[in-house]
Parts: structure tokens; sequence; C-alpha cells
């Protein structure tokens, strides 16, 4: 497939791996890059040193393009930004936040900018500013979320823009990706089904949660803290969103390490383990490339039905 996004991102596939703290490691994206999407190291939790180990990491892994995630939230983000810019990844997006201030100096160093927009106005800001193309992530998503499905939020944002967008949150499959391109989209975004895939290196504990939940299994915590997030429903998310509404400051550091007890330890009781709305529609654990070509089949597929049955 040849369209803009798979031209300014040097992919087969106009699938990007989501930026994911702790579980966006070299391995898994890696495996996102050499199966023809583009694979994104999740720096959320990263300092300096640690994101410059993981790029050498993913770099023996691929000689295919990949990218890193920046959350803007972190305290290492001017650190991290200098990091790309040394070390010459192709690819940054960014998220929880504006990045304008940024997008200059990485473009001036051939790197491609890609921010994640939960609003069609901070999409518009960021067109001016030069950014190659916008993610528009809506609320069903896993990690942290806006307020506005993808539906209407990649439907307003693609008439709002002329860069390419790219549709993330509630996308799994190929049906979903068919739709996102209906509403304007020329690519999509993608987190939670490849956390359920074999080269995904979190805990197993949280792979069979992916696997056993419902479409109706997420609750979003810390709306309540100004960084609301939406995670797999247990008793820990409950306590957490009881907390809120009594104790915010406690409830914030509570949270303090659950997404990483969640990944790496696998932590029932004091672990947020994030995740969109799409576990309901994942049932096994396969390797990356097989979803990628699922994906794509069932897209180009669903593409075909609707051409020959729907418009004939």
């Amino acid at each position: 497939m040849k369209n803009r996004l798979t031209e300014l991102l040097k992919i087969e596939y106009p699938i990007l791996m989501g930026g994911m703290a702790w579980a966006g490691t070299p391995k898994l994206v890696a495996a996102v890059s050499n199966a023809g999407g583009l694979g994104v190291i999740g720096s959320g939790a990263m300092n300096p040193e640690q994101l410059t180990n993981a790029i050498h990491s993913t770099r023996h892994l691929t000689d295919k393009p990949f990218g890193v995630n920046i959350m803007l939230a972190s305290p290492y983000a001017d650190e991290l930004v200098k990091i790309v810019l040394k070390e010459c990844v192709p690819v940054v997006t960014f998220g929880a936040g504006n990045p304008a201030k940024y997008v200059s100096t990485l473009k001036q160093h051939g790197i491609t900018v890609i921010p994640v927009v939960a609003s069609d106005s901070l999409a518009k800001l960021l067109e001016r500013s030069g950014v190659d193309a916008v993610v528009a992530e809506g609320m069903e998503s896993g990690g942290h979320i806006g307020e506005v499905t993808t539906i209407v939020l990649v439907n307003k944002v693609a008439r709002s823009v002329k860069v390419p967008v790219i549709a993330a949150g509630g996308i799994a499959d190929g049906r979903a990706m068919a739709a996102a391109f209906a509403l304007g989209a020329e690519g999509v975004q993608i987190g939670t089904r490849f956390l359920a895939s074999f080269e995904a290196e979190i805990h197993e504990n949280y792979k069979k949660k992916i696997l056993s939940a419902s479409i109706r299994d997420t609750v979003v915590t810390g709306m309540k803290l100004g960084h609301p997030a939406r995670v797999l429903k247990t008793p820990f998310a409950k306590q957490i969103c009881e907390l809120e509404a009594q104790s915010p400051l406690e409830a914030e550091q509570v949270l303090v390490g659950s997404l990483r007890r969640a990944v790496l330890e696998g932590d029932i009781d004091s672990g947020s383990f994030m995740a969109g709305q799409v576990t309901g529609l994942i049932d096994e654990i396969l390797p990356v490339n097989e979803i990628i070509c699922r994906i794509f089949q069932e897209f180009k597929q669903t593409i075909k039905r609707l051409y020959e049955e729907v418009l004939p």
C-alpha cells in the first residue's frame, strides 16, 4: 500500500505502534517495524541514558524506520528531545501536551514530527508549527485519554488540517482501520492489540487480563487529577476512583509506579493495567507480523466488500 503516510515514514503499511511507557520495548518496537509498520519506543518512564540504550538496542534488532514517543509531562522531556536529535531517530511522536517549541529544531535535523492530539484546535495549531502529520486519538484508547470519541475526533480533525491524519483509539482490526479511512484518516495507531503479542515483554498476568476482558471492562482513573487514563477494571482501579473523590492528592501518590508494577510484575493488587476498549475484540496472542498481516488483509476485504456490495 502506498499513500502519503507510508511515503512519509518509508513503511509498507500505514500502521503505527502507540508509544506505550514500559511496554514499548526494543523487542516489540523492532517487531512492528520489521513487519512493515512503524514501531515506536515508549520513553514515558525513561531518563536520557535509558532512552539512549533503548535506541541502540532497537537498531541492533531492525534496520527499518522506527520512532520515539516523548510524553511532554516527563521531567526529562527537554533532555529526551536532545537524545533524539543526537541519535538521529527518524520519527518522533509526542503526547500529553503541546510540542510546538520543539518542532522547528527537529525538522531542521530531518526528523519527522507527529504529535498526538485530542482536539481539532490543537491539530490546527500544530499544523501551523510545521508538524508532518497528527495522531487524532479518541477516548476509547488505553492510557492517557481526551474527552472526544475516535469517530467524532478523526472526522473533525481530518476536515480541519491538510497534513496526514492517523486515527487512534478503539482500533485493533481491519474493520476499524477501514472505518478510520472512511473518516479521512491515512493511517492508524494501535496500542492494546500489540500488547497481546508474543513479542510484547509485559507480564503474563497483563496479557491474560487483556484476553479475558470485555469491551465494558475498562474504567477511567485520574479524571479528577487532571490526567485521565483508561485502565482495566480491577479492585485497585476501583479503589483509585473512590480515593480520587475523597483525597485526590493521596490518590495521585498511590498511582505512582502503578503502571510499572502492572507491566513488569503483573501486580493485580496495586498495578494499573492500561488498555483500550478494544479488549473485547482480542481473543488470542499472536506474533506481531501476523497481527499486522491480518489487520491489513481484513482492511482490504472490508473496502472491497463495501465497493462491490454497498456501492455497486
